[in-house]
């Protein structure tokens, strides 16, 4: 969860480490810190409580120097605090770490029992002390002998005064990246640092190491084997990490959608066959018609994607499909059968619930396919195929438009699996054409961001709120409830519209306001008649529709273009999105930071 920069070279380390922290905030930003070799070889550290860019006000001029680390933290051990901010630091060593030691107190108590004295409450510390009591010759060695007394997971980066001219990195669980410059070397928790500076990385794999100096690097496994890497190129631009405008970066990403939405499309659908085209799945039609269940996982908004994707995979293609939280999915032994397709979606790749239960699936010998956002992310090399999201960076804490783009991903494998099965030409050409007319009607959507910016201004003056859907409905409303709790704070439960008069309906009154997801299809009627007995107990509804509502004001009526109903989820969740945005912005909250959350969730 937290993020981790590295640099070695001719150049002062301390800004670049300062801008990569910035660009990983999203990362972590309950505190931060550096630590440099100067050219002497003196260690200076500075670290403290808070955003990145207090821990960089009034550093001093001499502290400078041509290799860095830094860190910007989540908190899982210890509350945050300077004294539990990275680095961590024994004698000569200092450690940034992301991950959980899972004995780090067996660790520790064996250490204080050899004379250690701990300056913090977290189990990273532990990390420093024993490689800087590892006796080893050199700091490769050190770093390598300590970790194999180590449980859990771990990305770190590690450097010494002793060793100056050098830094070491490892990998386990938690995501490492190494950047290629022009006689220097850069390292990072997530390429968002690395844009600026390099277009060739090295993605390092669990289990495995790299020692850094200025002319290059080396690899090798916990076993002290030699591993060799090849560089692949690194895509986006430095500037898709700017908000280029706009007040957050969610509403930057909320308005791109049209554009993730086509970019997502393009070249994927085959106007001849009215099907899709996904090249990257690596299945074949014969084995894409012995498919007899499609299981997704995932968590969060990818849970809920996940929910879409199921919806849309049996109503086009006929398969029982279903998803679960990939956290759930990892702990319950689950029975992994031959003839069952499981997807496993996460925008960063590195979700690393969702990267242990594909590695358990995988092992139990079922085939797995990916749905992530990071090109060369652990999940997307775990799986045995998959689809890119190709939505760009997401920097905001709260998932928007990787939402919509595996939104569109799973419309395209339910497109595919649907036309080699029994879905007709005439219907894949229909649920196409619906695909084609998303991004258009997504910026309908968005030019009434007035009217949907009043109705979240009213919806922030109440502590809570319900959201209800049926069927295709319910995942939106889920989604929905995530977005709105996510960012303002404010209580929100999402139920199936027809679960509301089995217990919920008991908290209904006028300070509760209920936010309704109602398209025009077959349950419509229906679900009028829970926003009746809503009403008859005073309640307010906010509804998300195709056309007027009875009996609601229009005022309290978001309307949304018809789309295909098997489409209709992706675009009636863009007004949920915006809904949750201006709350959160008309209660001043931080939008793109939400507090006690961070971005990729790379800790159980």
């Amino acid at each position: 969860m937290c993020g981790i920069v590295a640099y070695v070279g001719s150049q002062d380390a301390v800004p670049i480490v300062l801008e990569g922290l910035q660009r990983l905030e999203y990362r972590g930003y309950d505190s931060a810190g550096l630590a440099v070799l100067g050219r002497g070889g003196a260690l200076k550290v500075r670290k403290a409580k808070g955003r990145v860019r207090e821990c960089a006000e009034g550093l001093p001029a001499r502290f400078k120097g041509p290799v860095g680390i830094g860190h910007t933290r989540w908190a899982t051990h210890g509350e945050p605090s300077d004294a539990n901010a990275h680095p961590h630091v024994s004698g000569t060593v200092a450690v940034v770490h992301n991950g959980v030691i899972e004995n780090a107190e067996e660790l520790r108590a064996k250490l204080e029992a050899q004379g250690v004295e701990f300056s913090s409450e977290t189990d990273s510390e532990v990390l420093a002390h024993l490689i800087a009591t590892s006796g080893a010759g050199d700091l490769a060695e050190a770093v390598r002998s300590s970790l194999t007394q180590v449980v859990g997971t771990y990305g770190i980066a590690v450097i010494d005064a002793a060793r100056p001219g050098e830094c070491v990195v490892a990998r386990n669980g938690s995501p490492v990246v190494l950047g290629l410059g022009d006689r220097e070397m850069y390292a990072a928790s997530d390429v968002a640092a690395l844009v600026g500076h390099t277009r060739q990385v090295v993605h390092l794999d669990d289990g495995e190491l790299a020692v850094l100096t200025a002319s290059g690097y080396r690899t090798f496994t916990l076993e002290a084997t030699a591993t060799v890497k090849q560089p692949s190129q690194l895509e986006g631009e430095a500037q898709a990490y700017e908000m280029g405008g706009h007040a957050h970066f969610m509403a930057k990403e909320i308005s791109e959608q049209p554009e993730v939405v086509r970019r997502a499309l393009r070249g994927r659908l085959d106007g001849r066959f009215h099907t899709a085209h996904l090249g990257g799945l690596n299945l074949e039609a014969r084995e894409a018609r012995a498919i007899r269940r499609v299981k997704i996982i995932g968590c969060g908004t990818a849970y809920y994607s996940g929910q879409v994707g199921a919806q849309l995979i049996e109503e086009l293609a006929r398969i029982p499909a279903d998803a679960e939280p990939a956290s759930e999915f990892r702990y319950r032994n689950p029975v992994v059968e031959p003839d069952t397709l499981y997807v496993a979606v996460s925008q960063s790749g590195e979700t690393y619930d969702t990267l242990a239960a594909v590695q358990e699936l995988r092992r139990k010998g079922g085939r797995v396919l990916g749905l992530v956002n990071v090109v060369g992310s652990a999940i997307a090399r775990a799986c045995d195929g998959g689809i890119y999201l190709h939505a760009g960076p997401e920097v905001s804490v709260a998932s928007t438009k990787t939402f919509t783009a595996t939104g569109v991903a799973f419309a395209l494998l339910a497109l595919y699996l649907g036309r080699i099965r029994d879905l007709s030409p005439a219907e894949g050409a229909r649920v196409a054409a619906g695909l084609r007319a998303l991004p258009e009607q997504i910026e309908q959507v968005l030019a009434q961001q007035e009217h949907i910016a009043r109705v979240a201004r009213e919806l922030a003056e109440h502590r809570a709120a319900f959201f209800i859907g049926r069927v295709r409905g319910f995942p939106v409303a889920r989604e929905g409830a995530q977005k709105l709790k996510e960012i303002s704070y404010l209580h929100a439960e999402a139920y199936p519209a027809s679960e509301l008069k089995h217990g919920p309906l008991a908290l209904i009154d006028p300070g509760l306001p209920t936010v309704a997801v109602l398209p025009d299809d077959e349950l419509r009627d229906k679900n009028l008649t829970t926003l009746g007995e809503i009403a008859a107990r005073r309640g307010r509804t906010i509804v998300v529709a195709h056309s007027p509502v009875p009996g609601v004001p229009p005022q309290d009526v978001i309307l949304v273009p018809r789309n295909e109903p098997e489409l209709d989820p992706i675009l009636m969740t863009v007004p949920l999105q915006l809904l949750a945005y201006h709350a959160a912005l008309t209660l001043g909250h931080d939008i793109d930071r939400p507090r006690n959350l961070a971005k990729s969730v790379t800790v159980e």
